[in-house]
């Protein structure tokens, strides 16, 4: 039984992996965005009483300033300038029609109350240790700092625990045309309170974001550095026209569950030029879970991933599904096991279709592909084309349930994919226009010179 629930049209333009260090080249039809966009209206964070020595405590300071700020929202919007300084805060909303802009050496730092304590504590075995641990967590659970809200519709709980969820660092939804940039100043989410608690498991909801976008439309996050997210750095949720371009994200190789940049039920995604470093999937593409995505019914559409450097020891490059393995230069994967509830429909089936990897080339791979659908659900026209890889084992792919088309792929491909692209089937290929054909033609007679026009 197939449902309407859908992953489709992705192009993947990439130049991947040195051991699990990952780099993408290529071209893609990802619009110039202007982050330079003028607002008539502009305020700088210390106007509300802000404090950047790293220690004073300024939600309440970026809350106001972003409720001053809504009331331009309908006259050219507004920007919130944030000076060189170290700029701790809780949650705080943003709004439509701004630009949140960071100076060079301006940080902002997620709030991590009562952190000090947990530092060593963490990993106490004494019973008065271990109580006060866990009593600190309750403490921050509840702090203002960090919001508890209802989970997402597509989702039907927290992804870690059954129930709520903490807002993430920086939130907003049903918005529209959102800025976040600067001089590649920093947004550090102080996560490894967060992890501690995860790993003992002493949390109480699902740990916050840095940034989470839900409902919006027109967002740009450019030319900024975010470290050490508590959980996923960058959410886009239920949005549509979303650019990541000239970011760079980090977080320990062994922090849990810190994806880079996870689009979900989202459309005309652009992520292009970054660098990423996590202790997960560099990019995860997502579109619900279980049941709860499958009636709200959003598919992720035209997502163009292009230029992408990075390095992880756990997760993915790219993501498209779950338990993925690291050391595989293209992964995705039919497969998951967990579910939200007992009240999934085992039978219910998700339409992935079309999708391109291109332009890829890496080192030291001990596996090319790893590409499997669902039983009786094959994945439809998955295309590779121009892609090297250096593999360490006899078996460099690992592919089923899929069908697809390939040309200029060494190691030679897997069978279901080794129909040639070309001429054919460039059409059923995401995003590979006709004008490839002649070039394509001349570098597979090169390589295969008994190939006809």
């Amino acid at each position: 039984m197939k449902r309407s629930f859908s992953l489709v049209d992705v192009l993947l333009v990439l130049a991947f992996f040195s051991h699990i260090t990952w780099a993408v080249s290529g071209s893609s039809p990802c619009k110039q965005t202007d982050v330079g966009v003028i607002r008539p209206h502009s305020v700088t964070i210390t106007e509300f009483g802000a404090v950047g020595d790293g220690v004073t405590l300024n939600t309440k300071a970026f809350q106001n300033a972003i409720f001053y700020l809504n009331s331009f929202a309908d006259k050219g919007g507004a920007k919130l300038f944030v000076p060189a300084g170290r700029w701790l805060t809780g949650s705080f909303n943003l709004i439509s029609h701004l630009t949140l802009w960071l100076d060079k050496d301006a940080v902002i730092l997620g709030s991590k109350l009562f952190a000090f304590s947990t530092q060593h504590l963490y990993g106490g075995h004494d019973h008065d240790a271990l109580l006060l641990y866990n009593t600190i967590a309750v403490i921050v659970s509840e702090s203002d700092d960090w919001p508890v809200v209802d989970p997402l519709p597509s989702y039907g709980r927290g992804r870690e625990l059954p129930g709520a969820r903490h807002r993430s660092l920086i939130y907003g939804r049903n918005l529209t045309d959102v800025i976040i940039t600067g001089d590649n100043g920093t947004i550090d989410g102080q996560g490894t309170v967060w992890w501690n608690w995860f790993r003992s498991k002493t949390l109480n909801y699902t740990r916050p974001h840095l940034v989470e976008l839900m409902n919006s439309t027109g967002v740009v996050i450019s030319n900024v550095t975010f470290l050490n997210s508590p959980f996923w750095n960058i959410h886009p949720v239920y949005c549509s026209r979303v650019t990541v371009q000239n970011v760079t994200i980090m977080a320990p190789l062994d922090s849990p569950n810190t994806d880079g940049v996870d689009p979900d039920s989202s459309d005309d995604v652009c992520i292009e030029d970054c660098h990423i470093s996590t202790g997960d999937d560099l990019i995860s593409i997502k579109s619900g879970w279980d049941e709860y995505g499958i009636s709200f019914a959003r598919p992720s559409t035209n997502i163009v991933i292009r230029r992408l450097i990075g390095h992880n020891r756990n997760g993915s490059g790219i993501a498209i599904g779950s338990e993925m393995s690291g050391d595989t230069a293209i992964i995705f994967n039919g497969s998951f096991s967990q579910h939200p509830d007992e009240f999934y429909d085992p039978n219910a089936l998700p339409v992935i279709e079309r999708i391109t990897f291109k332009d890829i080339s890496g080192d030291n791979i001990k596996v090319a592909g790893l590409l499997h659908g669902i039983e009786g659900d094959s994945f439809r026209h998955v295309c590779l084309l121009n892609i090297t890889l250096n593999v360490t084992t006899k078996s460099p792919w690992n592919c089923s349930n899929i069908q697809g088309y390939s040309a200029l792929v060494s190691p030679k491909t897997c069978e279901p994919l080794k129909e040639s692209i070309y001429p054919k089937h460039y059409s059923d290929c995401y995003l590979l226009p006709n004008h490839l054909l002649s070039s394509a033609r001349h570098l597979a007679k090169e390589m295969l010179p008994d190939i006809r026009s």
